[in-house]
């Protein structure tokens, strides 16, 4: 069984990071349990455990361990064993603030080109969960999507695109359904060869009923709509990347019940653009929108152009980022000063930080 590495991301540059590590052969991982890599090299996959340069990054940052869509470098041992002895740059990396108190990330997909925040249409998109997610998808570095799904559900789909759409600036959103097949060939155009679409959304969101449309092949489980509530129940429980016929791939991930941001100040901006331009319209460049004269965000409000819902959701998630970088340079602080503990204790004296949106 030979695999084409290109098809799947490999490229030119990628290979010449590794140049010099002759005796390592590279391979991009579809899934890790338990520390346990699947990882897909040129012979077919392969099982590896991480090697001790891999183990040694991640006692000091989490992030350095190997996820699903990661390239990385293996090595066969005497008796068999195989290793991941490294993990290749990200060009992307979909991140995820942690529960623990550390303030430090989870990294849910790495590498892709194209990140989609999957909401289903029935019984109604959640808002605020598409704003959040979208925040998380601009800061990753791969490009954003809207996916509507079970959209064959809803009474015109197209007036429900463009009602999200107002609330996702410069996205492209897209109402799909899986089981008709309708809407999928814009979805199709980001697993072309060489690119990987993500898929970020809720439980029952239909994630994997898309993997399987775009593969063309029952790929991922799936279970039915339950007749109760509407609702698709939870199917995958670990990240999985899926290489589609043809070249390209999507990697589907669990729906996990909360996402909190870590410190994206830059994807909550390209998130909420529509507020980060009214903003520019302020007197004062520091403008906190809260009772400055000449401030356009507060006039946006009182006309109506802006929504106080929306208004909202951006302070909230704004607090949520500031709290979090807060946390993250206290505790980068205490590491240079060799006080990692004393960071800690600093961190579990600040204020409690917003609740990440449940899903």
């Amino acid at each position: 069984m030979t695999i084409d590495l290109t098809a799947l991301g490999w490229d030119a540059d990628r290979a010449s990071d590794v140049r010099r590590r002759t005796d390592r052969r590279p391979g991009r991982v579809t899934r890790v349990d338990r520390g346990v890599c699947t990882v897909l090299g040129v012979d077919g996959p392969v099982r590896a455990t991480l090697g001790g340069a891999v183990l040694a990054a991640a006692a000091h940052d989490l992030t350095c361990l190997p996820c699903a869509g990661d390239w990385v470098l293996l090595a066969t041992w005497p008796d068999g064993n195989v290793t991941v002895e490294a993990v290749l740059p990200r060009r992307t990396a979909l991140i995820r603030r942690t529960a623990g108190k550390d303030a430090s990330g989870q990294v849910l997909a790495a590498n892709l080109t194209a990140a989609a925040v999957v909401e289903p249409v029935h019984p109604e998109p959640d808002i605020g969960r598409i704003e959040r997610l979208l925040a998380l998808a601009h800061e990753s570095g791969a490009r954003p999507l809207v996916v509507l799904t079970k959209a064959d559900l809803a009474p015109d789909p197209a007036a429900l695109a463009r009602q999200i759409a107002a609330v996702a600036p410069g996205v492209p959103v897209l109402p799909v359904s899986a089981e008709r097949g309708d809407g999928l060939d814009p979805l199709r155009a980001e697993v072309a060869p060489g690119r990987t679409l993500g898929l970020l959304g809720p439980s029952g969101a239909g994630k994997s009923s898309l993997v399987n449309a775009l593969a063309g092949a029952v790929m991922m489980p799936t279970q039915a709509i339950r007749r109760v509530d509407g609702k698709g129940r939870h199917t995958t429980t670990w990240r999985a990347l899926v290489p589609v016929p043809g070249g390209g791939a999507v990697l589907d991930t669990p729906g996990v019940r909360a996402v909190g941001l870590l410190d994206g100040s830059a994807g909550l901006d390209r998130a909420f653009a529509d507020i980060a331009a009214l903003a520019t319209g302020c007197r004062y460049a520091d403008c906190g929108h809260d009772g400055e004269p000449a401030c356009a965000v507060r006039e946006a409000l009182e006309s109506g152009e802006l929504t106080a819902r929306r208004w909202e959701s951006w302070r909230r998630l704004q607090r949520e980022v500031t709290y979090e970088t807060r946390r993250r340079d206290v505790r980068l602080a205490a590491e240079r000063r060799g006080g990692w503990r004393g960071a800690r204790r600093r961190a579990g004296r600040s204020a409690r930080p917003p609740a990440a949106g449940d899903f």
